[in-house]
């Protein structure tokens, strides 16, 4: 049995970046749950994605910051 689809955005406490983010992301893929991981809880997120968060993943694709909607739905989701 194979997971429901969700977009997982990389984020941290405090990151303003992050929840303009979220918010690019639910106009984007309304139908999508979103998934926040706070890289704070893990070192090596934090040493991957330190400096380049907010990132969304979603089935096997990455699209880091700066990015609009366009980008999320021709780049993350087609």
């Amino acid at each position: 049995m194979t997971a429901p689809a969700r977009i997982e955005l990389l984020t941290t406490l405090g990151c303003h970046l992050c929840e303009q983010a979220e918010a690019l992301v639910r106009q984007a893929a309304p139908g999508l749950p979103v998934v926040q991981i706070d890289i704070a809880e893990d070192d090596q997120l934090i040493a991957e994605y330190g400096e380049l968060i907010p990132v969304l993943r979603y089935q096997g694709r990455e699209l880091r910051w700066p990015f609009g909607l366009l980008d999320i739905r021709e780049r993350l989701l087609s």
